[in-house]
């Protein structure tokens, strides 16, 4: 083979060996939220770099052995043929035949290991990182027909590789990660908010990111801060609370100071306006009186979000271990923690 045939298989070793560095790199950076919705339009790419993110382990075996061929390869044919173009002009200096012969290998190898760096690893390793999605969509279907072709090869390494990695105690996964923890997402959010590509000036993202940390008793209200009243309560009383504290829902208690429910004016204004007086000076009917969702003091805010919506109820009832119910939680309060402040209605009109 002449020498220049050798510099033509160093061009095209060097173009192999960082196609197989930018699909490792893409296969691993790559978003699964960003391909999945190109993948449910009917794209094959997108599908096939769904299935290779999915085997990240099979895809890296496949772009180590592409890697290594590469890398030998370049050492046993491009490496001399580079050697041998140098040692000509060397010659000419007069040097004796073995000074020449050293030091066209020192620089062959210079220069080999140099171009093999740069654009057989840096370049393409580089481009992959700096945009994953559309590498991955170009370079996962030639990956994934290489990885076919030495199909047996690549499972004996993947298993050995496998194998290996338990034996250090740890498992080995098949898929990249491609979810965030909580704290991931704070932190997340808090370096998009420094670097300036994300507005939280109301500070909504971060409430919604401590909101699903939080539990029902944090935000809920104790029993002794409540303004209450008795199940005696006659609509007209309730009217008359309204004006004083301005809440549209009260708390209805038993005697013993136990919520048995809750009510809310709308409820007692729409007989009102039968023009029933006497009904305003009766006790509350029981079928007037809601009850609450009851939730335990631990429960995670957004799954008690969730009872309250499922019950289509306001207000819950919160319980210690022991059973006891300490504090109720407002629904309102629970979309403030989201969207901040909000003012009841009859509370403005005051």
């Amino acid at each position: 083979m002449s020498d220049w045939a050798g510099i033509l298989w160093l061009v095209l070793l060097l173009a192999c060996n960082g196609f197989f560095v930018a699909s490792e790199f893409a296969v691993i950076s790559a978003r699964r939220s960003q391909i999945e919705p190109i993948a449910e339009k009917g794209s094959r790419a997108a599908k096939t770099a769904l299935w290779a993110m999915e085997h990240a382990t099979l895809m890296l075996a496949t772009s180590q052995l592409g890697i290594t061929i590469c890398s030998l390869v370049i050492l046993n044919v491009s490496e001399p043929a580079i050697h041998h173009l140098i040692a000509e002009p060397l010659g000419w200096t007069g040097w004796t035949e073995t000074t020449v012969d050293v030091v066209g290998f020192v620089v062959a190898l210079i220069v080999v290991s140099y171009l093999h760096v740069v654009f057989g690893e840096m370049v393409p390793k580089n481009m992959a990182f700096s945009m994953p999605d559309r590498a991955v969509l170009l370079l996962a279907t030639p990956l994934v027909w290489v990885s076919r072709v030495f199909h047996p090869v690549i499972v004996a390494l993947n298993w050995i590789a496998g194998h290996a990695v338990r034996l250090a105690g740890v498992e080995p996964r098949d898929e990249a990660a491609s979810t965030f923890t909580l704290d991931e997402v704070a932190t997340i959010v808090e370096q998009s908010r420094r670097e300036g590509v994300l507005d939280d000036s109301a500070g909504t993202v971060t409430a919604v990111v401590e909101f699903t940390d939080k539990k029902a008793k944090d935000v809920a209200v104790p029993l002794a801060e409540l303004v209450t009243l008795p199940t005696v309560t006659t609509p007209a009383q309730i009217e008359r609370a309204v004006a004083e504290h301005g809440f549209s829902r009260y708390v209805i208690v038993d005697p013993a100071g136990n919520p048995v429910g809750y009510v809310h004016l709308k409820d007692v204004l729409r007989v009102a306006e039968k023009g029933d007086e006497e009904y305003l000076a009766r006790p509350i009917p029981a079928k007037r009186v809601h009850r609450m969702v009851p939730v335990l003091e631990t429960t995670d805010l957004e799954d008690a979000l969730a009872l309250m919506r499922r019950a289509g109820r306001h207000l819950a009832e919160v319980r210690d271990a022991d059973g006891v119910t300490t504090a109720v939680l407002f629904l309102e309060d629970v979309i403030e923690e989201l969207i901040g402040e909000i003012e009841d209605a009859t509370r403005r009109a005051r």
